[in-house]
């Protein structure tokens, strides 16, 4: 896990693990609506999540192209964008896949008005 606002493509032609920008046609789009989200998340915004053992890795902005991030060839936000014209962003909220139920509170204030910001401009 981590936090970012993540958008396509995913994939890439070159299919390297990590570090291919895979821009999309309605790149700028994609951007924006992550932005969206990401600026307004306490965290996320920061560009820095500070995971466990991954201390050091940042996301300017708090977004990154999937691609180069890491690649996922046959993912489902790239599937969807370029089949069913769907325009979606992933949304990684936390540095842990699975956070205790005693978190889920702080959570919902991370992202509450991520999620306002976001819905207002979709």
């Amino acid at each position: 896990g981590s936090v970012v606002a993540s958008y396509p493509y995913d994939d890439s032609p070159t299919h390297r693990p990590t570090g291919v920008y895979s821009k999309s046609a309605d790149d700028e789009v994609f951007k924006y609506l992550a932005k969206t989200y990401a600026s307004h998340h306490p965290i996320m915004r920061t560009g820095r999540p500070n995971c466990p053992g991954e201390e050091g890795e940042t996301f300017p902005d708090g977004i990154t192209n999937g691609a180069q991030w890491y690649d996922v060839e046959g993912g489902m936000q790239d599937y969807n964008y370029v089949w069913a014209n769907c325009f979606e962003i992933t949304l990684e909220l936390s540095c842990c896949k699975y956070p205790p139920t005693s978190e889920l509170p702080k959570e919902w204030e991370n992202n509450r008005e991520s999620l306002l910001a976001f819905i207002e401009k979709v």
